[in-house]
């Protein structure tokens, strides 16, 4: 392959992925759970942070979803910045993060929420890119009411009865490093 179908071949990668990343979106708003588990490897994996969703095949992501289904209503997921890295050494495998957030109906209440997704992605032998391993993080999930007020709390996450901390930045190495070093001033 000469360098430049090499370079054509990379940026074909790159917004392939960013297609799978928004498609991800819109087969979880439609409802759409066939989508969704065609946007997984056969072996792949969803779970979260804080531990409450965990699959590892492409049935139980399926299964997942139609459980979580069931809570909700009308939803708008929107991703915003991608960040890709392919690997050098394998022309089949991609890890990013995604930030993202959502509109959704929980259990009845009209809820926000600002997330973020570690990825790992794989060209399946069908040619198409898929996730492989995805892990979703909470930076906060509330009622439309409560954003001011909760915003800058570690209680960002009210998607369950019993509201608890949020997953990201607080519980990151480099935000926790940074503010040790550097308190925050009141």
């Amino acid at each position: 392959m000469s360098a430049l179908e090499e370079r054509i071949r990379r940026l074909e990668d790159v917004e392939a992925i960013r297609n799978l990343a928004a498609r991800y979106c819109f087969v979880i708003d439609d409802r759409d759970l066939e989508g969704i588990g065609d946007c997984f490897c056969e072996d792949g994996r969803f779970r979260s942070v804080d531990g409450k969703m965990e699959s590892r095949s492409r049935q139980e992501v399926m299964d997942q979803y139609h459980e979580r289904f069931a809570v909700l209503g009308p939803a708008n997921h929107m991703a915003h910045q991608h960040w890709i890295e392919l690997d050098p050494e394998d022309p089949d495998r991609a890890t990013g993060k995604v930030s993202s957030h959502a509109e959704v109906v929980r259990n009845g209440k009209v809820m926000l929420s600002a997330l973020r997704y570690d990825d790992v992605y794989r060209r399946d032998p069908d040619g198409r890119w898929r996730f492989q391993d995805r892990m979703l993080s909470f930076f906060y999930y509330v009622e439309p009411k409560d954003y001011v007020a909760v915003f800058d709390t570690p209680e960002r996450n009210f998607a369950d009865e019993t509201p608890h901390a949020a997953d990201i930045p607080e519980r990151l190495e480099s935000f926790k490093d940074y503010y040790a070093a550097h308190p925050r001033r009141s």
